[in-house]
């Protein structure tokens, strides 16, 4: 068969055929190459080229999949010993395991009961606990019985970090002053309160006999606003950065408050420095009638640290006397009645002389008027009111 170019298209004229041109010389060009292809393509293509072109060569089937033996682990029997020890190797082929791979892995994946450590291994590791501060470092057993407790964080800012409960405060000669009730405090603040007691509280109260036993805790850590009032901004008691001492008590059991004008005044003034100088906030009787009967002390940072002390020392109040006399005791000497002047004592006499002679008079006249005269006599009448005392009675 010839294959050229030339003679192809000498042997199809232009004619009747001239729109089936184009896809006679496709199949020519098709067979030509079918025929030069040569031995190789003639084996593996045993039929004619265009039997697969227009679908009609014959599917082959194809060959099966050789699938690999896979080791799968037995079940674990019912008598298997408990997770802690080693589960019994299973039986693999050599060929499919090789020797340096341990045998215990297929077995143990095959546990029901530890099907959780996967996800036990896939939980991030937990953070470690923060180092405890300077201030709860140098807070030792020796200086305050103050535990620890959770950072709060309340709504609108309450709370804070590094709080500690103060149940008790430790003298230097290990006596113990309790705090009643137990107050919630950060750690500076909780610091400054024992350092205040065991340096200034403690020297005084000794001085007054007994030493300091207690003392009362008013307020502490509270979320509200400045003087509970609603709407204010947030107290520095919702931050746990306040205290409110009412009073501490010694322990001869008598009690001394701060705010009570009883007490001496020298004694309440030299507890007004020792505050003042220690914390940033004093207010006490004077600043408000919210601190009449109490003393608010904090450790606010202000600006340039500036400080507030607001507390008026008041002076004693005068004694009273009683609205009503006491009464007189039954076993006293009878009064004695003042003793006249002399010049109201002529005068008396004479009165005293004029009473007692009138009596006489009067007798000495009946006795001389005749029986007669004495029934014509008129009677002794009682002299008349006048106008003014009837209308004074009027009135």
């Amino acid at each position: 068969m010839n294959c050229s170019a030339e003679k192809a298209s000498r042997k199809w004229p232009d004619g009747a055929f001239r729109r089936g041109r184009a896809a006679m010389v496709t199949v020519a060009s098709l067979l030509c190459l079918g025929m030069q292809a040569g031995p190789t393509l003639a084996a593996r293509t045993p039929t004619f080229p265009w039997d697969d072109l227009f679908g009609t060569r014959p599917h082959r089937a194809h060959k099966a999949v050789r699938r690999s033996a896979v080791p799968l682990p037995k079940p674990r029997p019912a008598q298997a010993p408990p997770a802690t020890e080693a589960p019994p190797a299973t039986e693999v082929p050599a060929a499919a395991e090789p020797e340096a791979q341990p045998r215990a892995a297929p077995a143990a994946a095959g546990k029901p009961t530890e099907t959780a450590k996967p996800t036990e291994a896939a939980k991030p590791a937990e953070p470690p606990p923060p180092q405890p501060s300077a201030c709860r470092q140098a807070l030792t057993e020796e200086i305050a019985i103050a535990p620890s407790i959770p950072d709060i964080h309340g709504a609108g800012g309450c709370g804070g970090e590094d709080l500690v409960r103060l149940e008790a405060i430790v003298l230097p000669d290990k006596r113990k002053v309790a705090v009643k009730p137990a107050a919630i405090l950060r750690c500076k603040m909780a610091s400054a309160v024992a350092d205040w007691i065991r340096t200034d509280i403690a020297p005084l109260a000794e001085r007054l006999g007994g030493g300091i036993s207690n003392l009362d805790n008013f307020d502490s850590f509270e979320c509200r606003g400045r003087n509970r009032v609603a709407g204010a901004q947030l107290s520095e008691h919702g931050r746990a950065n306040a205290l409110d001492v009412r009073a501490f008590g010694l322990a001869s059991g008598k009690s001394i408050s701060l705010t009570d004008r009883s007490v001496p005044r020298d004694l309440r003034e030299t507890v007004l420095h020792s505050v003042c100088a220690r914390f940033s906030t004093v207010l006490g009787p004077g600043s408000d009638w919210y601190h009449e009967d109490h003393v608010h002390l904090d450790l606010m940072e202000r600006r340039n640290s500036y400080r507030i002390c607001q507390w008026n020392v008041y002076d004693p109040l005068p004694q009273v006397a009683p609205l009503l006399p006491a009464e007189r005791p039954e076993d006293a000497p009878p009064r004695e009645v003042a003793a006249k002047s002399d010049a109201a004592k002529p005068d008396s006499s004479k009165a005293e002389h004029g009473k007692a002679d009138e009596p006489d008079a009067a007798k000495s006249d009946d006795a001389a008027a005749p029986e007669g005269a004495a029934e014509t006599r008129p009677h002794e009448t009682k002299p008349q009111p006048t106008k003014k005392r009837r209308q004074s009675r009027r009135l």
